[in-house]
């Protein structure tokens, strides 16, 4: 069709562009599809029935219980063999050898020889039997015929009659004519209907063994949610874990293949069971397969976790409940119970539960920390948690560095003597100048204590989180040294080493929280330094082994296999502080979860129970310092404070300038200005209203002097 032009002004009209002419297309219709060819039509519905839901389903039904009867019929045939044969006690006798358990294979021999010695007996029974039963037949037919024959008898001298004599052998063998006469009728019959009776027995016996494919079964059969866990299921998903050397043992084990398995015991929200392997088998290639073994039991991969006990050549599954793991655990003591206070020497601090469901608490008396794991996973809550619990002990210190800078330690403003919080260069100097602090303090207490060695201190516990923020700083000192890094030169790194080694022995802690753990950003020395080394969801084994160590990991620990961000504050722990099942190197543990709010809770406690602590939330460095001004500083709105509280406050505020100070130092610049110490209670203290009259008349008289 061609174009149509139409104005829509009169013709005698001039244009305008008002009046312009429009021109409309007419576009013609799209020509229709062409028709679709017969011989496609068929093959369109034949691939749509075949794809369809219902043949599908109706496929999987027909092979199921066509499944059912093959393999009913083979287990029938296989029970039938086992109980004319001695195939059973055989099986027996190898599963007993490749067991190691010679005693088992004896007693197993011993019974089929005496199996062997009776079937013997009813052989050589067989061969006498036709004469027996010949000769007892006719001593029974004799009996018979004689008891009837009497009894007609009795009943013709009864009756009168002498025909009554054999009606009662008569009516026998009427009866016997009848049931003859009876089996005649029904033996046609059941000889078609025998066949199909004898196929649904088998039937039958398949569909109680679900004998067929996992493909065919039914979808709630199939997925097995909930399946409790048995002897032959832990067999079977074994022997299906693709080790030859496993399944062919097994093989030759026959049903006594349960004898590898110890007692299968309730464990918290699973199951427990050691496996012994048969010779041949190693350990590494079962945990190798932990996602098949599994798929096997029915379970999801973090469903199902295996480690190394120390019997030889076994391993241990703990196998959860269907979805258990995916359930929270109950809130933390500490967050339930406001009576709760700490002991740092003897008690642990609770901080979950295991998979067993037993709770899990860690000591933490003179025990360096390293958590690490994936960002977002909990590594911050589950340090704080143990943070939170020794807080409510009012004799530990803490100086803590959030190198995040989110808020996640603020509730610790007031408790802390050093908070610092950001993640900027500045926060990583700082940061390293606190952790600086530790070493002059740690070396103060090893003079005190080579001086006297039955002197006890206060635990200072140094918390940097986010520690990896600090060995990746570039930033150098005036002295070309840098902060960050992981040689001699760096400070963070030096002054962590320094902490590691030698704080312990004067309760000076180091914990540290760090993501993604590598020789870059967690050097080795510092990580081997660390008592207590946990992991939340981690990306590679590489990772899990530079978190935990080697150890740990070849005896089973496996944060990289934990879920990132579902396994949230699921954590993997290696230390002697906590309580570990013998024979393994680590446990995992679910802790709890404490909110801000609950966090600020316990910290509010937890100021109530000291007399009041100011918070630096900076160090300086390298400024001429002004001691009466610092002291006033560090006494903050204390009323008084004790002597020994204010030298700590000022080592912490410039370990420089203070770390080597003593009460005399202390009272020397006190006295100089007129703000001496006094008693209160017994004990020496520093007066705030002293300190602040001391600097104000100070002032004064400097500016009455410029004048």
């Amino acid at each position: 069709m061609s174009e149509n032009v139409v104005h829509l002004h009169k013709p005698t009209d001039p244009p305008t562009p008002d009046t312009a002419p429009t021109v409309l297309t007419v576009v013609p219709d799209a020509p229709p599809a062409p028709p679709v060819p017969l011989w496609v039509r068929p093959g369109r519905a034949v691939r749509t029935a075949v794809t369809h839901e219902r043949t599908r389903s109706t496929a999987r039904a027909v092979a199921r219980h066509s499944l059912y009867t093959l393999n009913g019929g083979r287990i029938v045939a296989r029970r039938a063999w086992d109980g004319r044969t001695g195939a059973r006690y055989e099986r027996m006798i190898r599963a007993a050898e490749a067991a190691g358990n010679l005693e088992a294979a004896e007693e197993w021999e011993e019974r089929l020889t005496r199996f062997r010695a009776a079937r013997h007996h009813r052989r050589m029974d067989l061969l006498h039997s036709p004469v027996e039963a010949a000769k007892g037949v006719a001593v029974g037919a004799g009996m018979s015929i004689g008891v009837l024959v009497a009894l007609g008898v009795v009943m013709a001298i009864n009756t009168g009659q002498v025909g009554d004599v054999i009606t009662p052998l008569s009516a026998t063998i009427d009866f016997i004519a009848l049931l003859i006469r009876i089996v005649q009728i029904v033996w046609g019959p059941a000889l078609t209907i025998g066949p199909f009776l004898a196929l649904l027995a088998l039937w039958s016996v398949g569909r109680r063994q679900q004998a067929a494919p996992n493909w065919a079964l039914p979808a709630n059969v199939r997925s097995g949610e909930g399946e409790p866990i048995t002897p032959s299921i832990v067999v079977k998903a074994l022997r299906d874990l693709g080790v030859p050397a496993l399944r062919n043992a097994i093989k030759e084990m026959g049903d006594a293949g349960a004898g590898m398995l110890g007692p299968i015991t309730i464990a918290g929200c699973g199951v427990e069971v050691d496996v012994t392997l048969p010779s041949g088998v190693s350990t590494v290639e079962v945990q190798n397969r932990r996602r098949k073994l599994a798929e096997n039991l029915t379970r999801h991969e973090h469903e199902v976790f295996i480690t190394i006990p120390q019997a030889a050549r076994t391993v241990r599954l703990w196998i959860a409940d269907s979805g258990a793991l995916d359930e929270p655990i109950g809130p933390s003591p500490l967050a339930i119970d406001e009576t709760l206070i700490a002991d740092y020497t003897k008690g642990k601090a609770p901080w979950g539960q295991d998979l067993r469901g037993d709770a899990a608490a860690l000591s933490l008396y003179q025990r360096h920390l390293l958590i690490t794991g994936l960002s977002n996973q909990g590594k911050t809550a589950a340090l704080r948690a143990l943070a939170l619990w020794a807080c409510l002990d009012r004799r530990v210190e803490f100086r803590i560095a959030d190198l995040k800078g989110a808020g996640d330690w603020a509730m610790f403003d007031g408790l802390a003597t050093v908070l610092i919080q950001g993640p900027a260069d500045e926060q990583v100097i700082e940061a390293t100048e606190m952790v600086e602090g530790l070493v002059e303090e740690m070396n103060r207490r090893i003079e005190i204590r080579r001086r006297d060695p039955g002197a006890v201190f206060d635990p200072l516990i140094g918390i940097v989180d986010e520690a990896q923020v600090a060995f990746m700083c570039p930033v150098k000192d005036e002295d070309g040294r840098p902060y960050g890094g992981s040689k001699a030169v760096s400070r963070y790194f030096m002054a962590v080493r320094k902490v590691n080694n030698q704080g312990r022995v004067v309760d000076v802690l180091m914990w540290q929280g760090t993501q993604d753990p590598t020789d870059q950003n967690l050097p080795k020395l510092v990580r081997e330094g660390a008592h207590t080394r946990a992991s939340l969801a981690l990306g590679t084994e590489s990772q899990a082994r530079m978190a935990l160590g080697d150890k740990a990991v070849d005896g089973g620990a496996a944060p990289h296999l934990l879920r990132q961000g579902l396994d949230k504050g699921t954590l993997v722990v290696a230390s002697d502080g906590i309580e570990i099942p013998a024979g393994q190197a680590s446990i995992t543990v679910r802790t709890h979860y404490i909110d801000d709010e609950q966090a600020t809770a316990i910290t509010d406690r937890a100021k109530a129970l000291r007399d009041g602590v100011t918070t630096l939330h900076a160090i300086d460095r390298g400024e001429e310092r002004d001691p009466l001004a610092d002291i006033a500083t560090v006494l903050g709105s204390d009323a008084r404070v004790r002597t020994q509280e204010v030298i700590t406050r000022l080592t912490a505020l410039n370990a420089d300038a203070y770390a080597g100070w003593s009460f005399i130092d202390l009272k020397r610049v006190l006295d100089a200005a007129g703000a001496e110490p006094y008693k209160s209670d017994g004990r020496m203290v520093v007066g705030r209203d002293r300190v602040a009259r001391a600097l104000a008349d100070r002032d004064t008289d400097g500016s009455a002097s410029a004048e």
